[in-house]
């Protein structure tokens, strides 16, 4: 049998393939792994290794993309919120609807089952585990308030985003995650008319 017969040889232990497994198909199913696997098992109970595993990847490709797990998990929940695509829309439109906005983005996305599901993990996750609260911080604190602070015409920008994201994710513990009522059923719609005015108030001086 001629040399290189037998097929490729095998690739060294520890190293992303260089043909399965890689390109921007195998980022986007390691992110949506990363998701489940958040999802289903928490913080604490997720690994790179069951990441990739759940993926079809080698562990070292979650590391070549992602580095650490706090990165995946950071990765993770941008993906539930897309904040590039969806920023710019709330933040572009007339600055009187811009509570409006914020408040209908926000509700819209715990009210997906698709993107509900890992933010409930990524939330309670952050409530009992000091490595996932900080990566949920440093995410809803730069790629989040900050742009939405960059944008507001107001003293003290960033303590109103925060105070705007304080009323926000108060909303989503009482209605998703404690399920209080009548807040846990009711009507997507009133809630976002209910709170719009505040947030408004919190992100202008109007």
């Amino acid at each position: 049998m001629t040399p290189g017969a037998e097929g490729p040889s095998p690739r060294r232990r520890g190293r992303p393939s260089r043909t399965a497994g890689t390109g921007p198909d195998a980022r986007t199913r390691i992110l949506e792994a990363a998701r489940t696997e958040f999802a289903e098992r928490g913080y604490d109970k997720t690994s790179v290794r069951g990441i990739a595993r759940a993926a079809g990847v080698d562990a070292a490709l979650v590391h070549h993309y992602f580095g650490t797990k706090d990165e995946v998990f950071a990765a993770a929940i941008e993906l539930s919120f897309e904040p590039a695509l969806v920023l710019p829309q709330v933040l572009g439109g007339p600055a009187d609807g811009l509570g409006e906005r914020l408040a209908r983005y926000f509700i819209g996305v715990w009210e997906n089952p698709v993107s509900r599901a890992p933010l409930l993990a990524i939330l309670r996750s952050a409530l009992t585990h000091e490595a996932a609260a900080k990566v949920l911080r440093g995410f809803v604190l730069r790629r989040l308030l900050e742009r939405i602070a960059a944008e507001l015409d107001v003293p003290d920008p960033t303590f109103r985003a925060e105070l705007a994201a304080s009323h926000m994710i108060g909303i989503a513990m009482l209605r998703y995650v404690i399920r209080a009522e009548p807040l846990a059923s009711t009507d997507p719609e009133k809630i976002i008319g209910m709170v719009a005015p505040t947030l408004q108030r919190y992100l202008s001086d109007g």
